[in-house]
């Protein structure tokens, strides 16, 4: 179960150490896709001044050691090109075995980690003081598909919602709260209204010197966790984790309440983790407030920055509370990686979290600790996704939108409401997360239902469709792809193309999960998709003319290609409907 370019790369690599020294074993092949043959390796173009020896014939000595071992014969055919090109050509019968194998496979090539880790992922993490809006479906959205990727390859996961549930805008909130009393500040939060619930406290906290005086009090009861105040706290957090949970659940992401993990379970640390970096030197005051240094870090005027610990006032921010998070990660959780999905505005202050941490010893070197950057959801108009009244969008009225425009996508097809239905939110929620995904996470991009509910393109619908349509297939054949035993033989140039495709998912999904970007395995579940269409147009499968073993051939690959369409949807959260 090999990729056909890894398979090649160890190839040229032996081919390089036995013609020109053990020296050059690991030199990169640059073995890419080509036009003229399978693949083509430039290894002989950057290797010829090294060897001040001209390119072609650097080619031609590899080529030689390619093709001439005896013991183990070069799986294809070897052609030097141009100046000291290697075009590199597999045999079918080599694909075919390899295939075969897949085909077999319940993972469909993907392998399980022989050292698996501890990852821990930190992603959604809305404010409980706000409702959720589009800015929050990036970090949901990605983080959720890395952590379906590292289960999948057998890693031990831990998700971590990082809810803002907790510091000084607390007190106005649960001073509001008994003022409209606790039923209607519930059924307000339950409803996601919880901006125009913010507004209204902090329009009293700003204007009402008795709330404002009301609200501070609060403050030092909460910080106290006096039973009182404790069980406010839980009536208004409750309440919006029940609608963060409606925004999970129509999302279709993974995120449970045991996955919550906010800044109020580092409370009663902080102070701790201010004084064990002070004792140690690492953390000094500064105007009051104690600071880390992490060299390097420097200001406009070249002054040193602060990753501030303690406020002057021996308040706490955002850097006590991420220095006790990672703290608590790798000593209590047992973290081998940390990613972190947050916005790209906040690369800054997590590169000095992680330097300030190793300075500290809390994050080791054998942990890798990563920002993945997440950029921003952009309007039509090339700025920051709003409402046309300027306001941010509401997540679940967004989602909503998505499965009512879905709707209208399917509209002409024969289903009854409840199949219709099922369809609808299926193709909804598959654009609107693939098109998210299809994208580098930290890049931004454009917003757009129009190009994310196409059923062309490289948009979820079209793969949705892929994969639906191999299963008409199977219904139409009175066959389960399970029922396909093959075997496979490689006869038209369009089964040839879509078997080396399906040869490189398991390392597709090796490389999502190693680099966190599940872009990459969008990108090959598109390009998967259209080598299946064009094998689809030029070979028929069904047709009563088509040869019984040529028929068993091409279903065996619809089935591989299904389980792969499937599996890695699945890895990416877009839900595979039976029907389209």
């Amino acid at each position: 179960m090999t990729d056909p370019q890894f398979a090649l790369t160890e190839r040229v690599q032996q081919a390089l150490a036995a013609a020109f020294g053990a020296e050059y074993s690991d030199a990169d092949p640059l073995i890419r896709p080509s036009q003229f043959a399978d693949y083509q390796a430039n290894v002989a173009m950057s290797l010829s001044k090294r060897l001040r020896r001209a390119p072609r014939e650097v080619a031609q000595e590899i080529a030689e050691h390619l093709t001439g071992r005896a013991d183990d014969p070069f799986p294809g055919t070897v052609e030097v090109s141009g100046p000291g090109f290697l075009n590199l050509t597999l045999s079918d019968d080599w694909i075919t075995a390899q295939v075969s194998e897949i085909h077999a496979d319940p993972r469909a090539g993907v392998g399980v980690s022989a050292s698996p880790q501890t990852i821990v992922i930190d992603y959604s993490a809305p404010n409980a003081a706000k409702e959720m809006h589009v800015g929050h479906l990036r970090t949901t959205i990605v983080g959720d598909a890395l952590a379906r990727v590292h289960e999948h390859l057998g890693h031990r996961v831990i998700r971590q919602n990082h809810l803002g549930d907790w510091g000084t805008p607390f007190g106005m909130l649960i001073e509001h709260l008994l003022d409209i009393g606790e039923e209607a500040a519930v059924a307000q939060l339950e409803a996601g209204e919880g901006n125009a619930y913010y507004q209204a406290a902090r329009v009293k906290f700003d204007t009402d010197p008795e709330f404002n005086r009301r609200a501070r009090a609060r403050v030092v009861t909460l910080q106290a966790e006096e039973p009182e105040t404790m069980r406010l706290w839980h009536i208004f957090m409750n309440a919006t984790v029940r609608y963060f949970n409606k925004v999970y659940v129509q999302l279709g992401v993974t995120l449970t309440n045991e996955d919550i993990a906010g800044e109020s379970m580092y409370n009663h640390v902080l102070a701790q983790v201010c004084d064990e970096l002070q004792e140690r030197g690492i953390a000094v005051l500064s105007d009051g407030a104690l600071c880390v240094f992490p060299p390097g870090y420097t200001g406009r005027e070249g002054q040193p920055l602060p990753l501030m610990i303690r406020k002057s006032d021996g308040g706490y921010g955002y850097g006590t509370t991420d220095m006790a998070t990672i703290r608590y990660r790798v000593q209590d959780l047992k973290a081998d990686r940390i990613l972190y999905v947050i916005g790209v505005t906040q690369s800054l202050h997590m590169s000095m979290v992680f330097d300030s941490a190793r300075l500290a010893g809390w994050l080791p070197e054998h942990v890798r600790a990563e920002h993945i950057q997440i950029g921003s959801v952009l309007g039509s108009d090339g700025k920051m996704f709003k409402t046309r009244s300027g306001k941010s969008v509401k997540l679940l009225e967004l989602l909503d939108e998505a499965e009512t425009r879905a709707a209208g996508v399917i509209q002409d097809r024969e289903y009854d409401d409840a199949e219709r239905e099922r369809i609808a939110h299926a193709v909804g929620m598959g654009a609107v997360k693939y098109a998210d995904l299809s994208v580098s996470h930290d890049s931004e991009y454009v917003f757009d239902f129009d190009r994310m509910l196409a059923l062309t393109g490289n948009t979820g619908p079209y793969l949705q469709y892929a994969q639906a349509r191999i299963r008409s297939i199977f219904r139409r054949g009175g066959v389960t792809p399970a029922e396909t035993a093959g075997p496979i033989v490689l006869g038209h140039p369009a089964e040839r193309a879509l078997a080396l495709q399906l040869l490189r998912f398991g390392s597709v999904v090796e490389e999502m999960a190693e680099n966190s970007a599940p872009h990459k395995l969008a990108s090959y579940l598109f390009d998967t998709a259209s080598a299946f269409t064009t094998f689809f147009e030029n070979c028929p499968v069904l047709k009563d003319d088509v040869e019984a073993a040529t028929r068993a051939s091409r279903l065996a690959l619809c089935a591989l290609t299904l389980k792969v369409m499937e599996t890695g949807l699945g890895l990416l959260g877009v839900p595979v409907p039976e029907r389209m």
